[in-house]
C-alpha cells in the first residue's frame, strides 16, 4: 500500500469494465482507500472484487443500461472508464469494427455525459483508460487502436469542456499488463519475449500498478492536472 488508506473517504466511486482485469484492480484499489465503490461490468465472478464493493450489471454501448448503472446515485465523486473489448485479427471486419468502437469509444462518452451533472455536484474527475495503442497502430486491431486514439482525444476535449464545472478529466494508457484479455499472447513465449526485450523493466505489468495511476489521478496531488494521458508501461513506449 502506498496510499493513505483513508484517502477517498466519503467519496463515490464507479468503475466500468471493472469485474475483472484491470477494472477489478481499480474497483479494489479504491475501495480499499475507502470511497464507496460501484463497479460495473457484464457479468460478476465471485472472487475478483473485494464484498464491500457493490456490483451492477450493464453494458456501457446502451444507453438505457448506462442510465441504470447511475439510478440512485445522487452525487459522485470519482468516475473510472475502464469498459472495453478486443477482437484481435477479426477487426478488419466493418461490423466488428463498429462493435469495438461502441464499447470503447461511444462507451465512455455515453458514460461521462451521463455522469457529468453528479460529478460537477462535487467537483469530481473522470479518469478514462487509453492504451499504448493511442500513440501508433496495431495492423491486427485497427479498431482497438482508432477507438483508444480516440479515448485519448477525447479526453483531452472534455477536459476543456467540464473544466468549467470543477471536473478534472485524465487517462491512463495502460502497457502490457497481466490479465485475461493478453492470456494468450503471456502464454506464448516468443510474444512474450519481445514485449520484455522491449519493455526496459523487464516484466509484464499487473492491474494494481494501473490502479495505482488512476488513484493518482483521482487524489488531490493531482489537482492542477487535467487533460493528461499518462502512460503506465513499463517504459515500453520510450524504448
Amino acid at each position: 500500500m502506498t496510499y493513505q488508506t483513508d484517502l477517498f473517504a466519503g467519496k463515490t466511486a464507479l468503475v466500468t469494465g471493472a469485474t475483472q482485469g484491470i477494472g477489478a484492480g481499480v474497483a479494489n484499489l479504491l475501495a480499499s482507500l475507502g470511497a464507496r465503490t460501484i463497479a460495473a461490468g457484464l457479468s460478476h465472478t465471485e472472487g475478483e472484487l473485494r464484498p464491500d464493493i457493490e456490483v451492477r450489471i450493464g453494458d456501457v454501448s446502451r444507453a438505457d443500461d448506462v442510465d441504470q448503472l447511475l439510478r440512485g446515485i445522487d452525487d459522485l465523486d470519482i468516475v473510472v472508464n475502464c469498459a472495453g473489448v478486443i477482437r484481435r485479427g477479426a477487426e478488419h471486419d466493418p461490423a466488428v469494427f463498429e462493435q469495438v468502437l461502441a464499447v470503447n469509444l461511444t462507451g465512455t462518452m455515453r458514460v461521462c455525459s451521463a455522469a457529468r451533472d453528479r460529478l460537477a455536484r462535487r467537483a469530481g474527475c473522470i479518469v478514462n483508460t487509453a492504451s499504448m495503442l493511442s500513440f501508433f497502430g496495431g495492423a491486427l486491431v485497427p479498431a482497438y487502436a482508432a477507438s483508444k486514439g480516440g479515448v485519448a482525444q477525447l479526453t483531452k476535449s472534455l477536459a476543456l469542456a467540464y473544466a468549467e464545472d470543477g471536473i478534472r478529466v485524465n487517462a491512463i494508457a495502460p502497457g502490457w499488463i497481466a490479465t485475461p484479455l493478453t492470456q494468450a499472447l503471456q502464454e506464448d513465449p516468443a510474444r512474450s519475449g519481445r514485449i520484455l526485450e522491449r519493455t526496459p523493466l523487464g516484466r509484464w505489468g499487473t492491474p494494481e500498478d494501473v490502479a495505482k495511476g488512476v488513484a493518482f489521478l483521482c487524489s488531490p496531488a493531482s489537482s492542477f492536472m487535467t487533460g493528461v494521458i499518462l502512460p503506465v508501461d513499463g517504459g515500453y513506449l520510450i524504448a
